[in-house]
């Protein structure tokens, strides 16, 4: 859903009566703190994280798809500071689907399970006409150290784990306008899990993060605004993309999403998201293109700042510092 729709369907609902005292005490996030995943203590120094995702498909081949999906659905879970458990599949394939391309599904999520160190215990599925497949994932994660989207702290750095664009790239290649090997640089970048990046914001102190995803990097920005009432500062120069991205989206590759989005941020935060004219307006608009598996966003203290890129890299990824937390809750986006 579009963040405007999803924000009215869930100001319409009401905490039921009769929910005990310890469960409202345990439930660290949940509704009332609107979050990438839901987290429930279980004890001092243990806390679940729970999260559901699943999406159609946004590439060809089975195996891919399946395995995106699932990277994408366990990356909420790193977006709490959590790791990976099990999860239990959710799928709807048309009745008369091949039954072969359904298990390459299945076994690219299995996969990718298996690689964040975790385990597929089950499932469900239905009879749809439009082929869906996701997760539903239980992590664990300590209740001192989740990541919320409202810990940002004002002078802290701000990085992002993944480039920009598989949106405007698996929408072209749905086109048959994206080339080949542009489209396996965001199949890549997709298949990464988030895992890196949790363990290493963690180690350094984070405490404000959420993931790029459907609501693009500009939206998933605002939410973190609107939940820690501090800013943003980008630097559009410093912001990775994706070979190809650019002229992809200078042709005009985009998805509905990306409207969707712009329209929700321009009528919620209005004169507060402040774009400088030497900003393309290509590349601001990309900047609210959706994406899939996107990258961890996350804040460090200027402190421990400095050896976040080193951890990266010592552990064989990328990452880049793209701007800065600012007191005044905007998002600003410089040249």
């Amino acid at each position: 859903m579009a963040p405007g729709d999803l924000q009215e369907v869930l100001a319409g609902l009401k905490r039921p009566s009769g929910v005990s005292a310890e469960a409202e005490r345990n439930l660290l996030v949940g509704l009332g703190h609107a979050d990438d995943a839901a987290v429930y203590r279980l004890g001092p120094d243990l806390a679940i994280v729970e999260t559901v995702d699943f999406f159609p498909p946004v590439v060809d081949d089975p195996w891919t798809w399946g395995a995106v999906a699932a990277v994408n659905a366990m990356s909420d879970v790193y977006a709490m500071g959590g790791e990976v458990l099990f999860a239990l599949a959710v799928a709807g394939f048309p009745r008369d689907f091949d039954k072969k391309i359904i298990t390459e599904v299945f076994r690219g999520g299995a996969e990718k399970v298996a690689e964040a160190g975790g385990v597929i215990a089950g499932g469900h599925t239905v009879v749809d006409p439009e082929p869906k497949y996701g997760l539903c994932v239980t992590g664990r994660v300590h209740p001192d150290h989740v990541f919320i989207k409202g810990g940002l702290r004002p002078g802290d750095r701000l990085f992002l784990s993944k480039p920009l664009g598989t949106g405007v790239i698996t929408t072209a290649a749905k086109d048959g306008a994206a080339p080949d090997d542009v489209v396996d640089g965001a199949v890549r970048s997709m298949l990464r899990l988030n895992r890196v990046a949790a363990h290493v914001a963690r180690e350094h102190g984070a405490a404000g993060a959420t993931d790029i995803t459907g609501f693009g990097l500009l939206g998933h920005a605002a939410e973190m605004i609107e939940a820690s009432g501090a800013g943003l500062a980008l630097s559009a120069a410093r912001l990775p993309l994706l070979p190809g991205a650019l002229a992809l989206a200078e042709a005009g590759h985009f998805s509905g999403g990306m409207k969707r989005n712009r329209r929700h941020l321009d009528h919620v935060f209005g004169a507060r998201l402040q774009i400088r004219p030497e900003v393309s307006k290509t590349l601001a608009a990309l900047l609210s293109e959706a994406e899939t598996s996107g990258g961890l966003l996350f804040s460090i203290t200027p402190e421990r700042a400095g050896g976040v890129l080193a951890a990266f890299r010592a552990a064989g990824e990328e990452c880049w510092e793209i701007g800065e937390v600012v007191a005044e809750p905007v998002i600003r986006v410089r040249a």
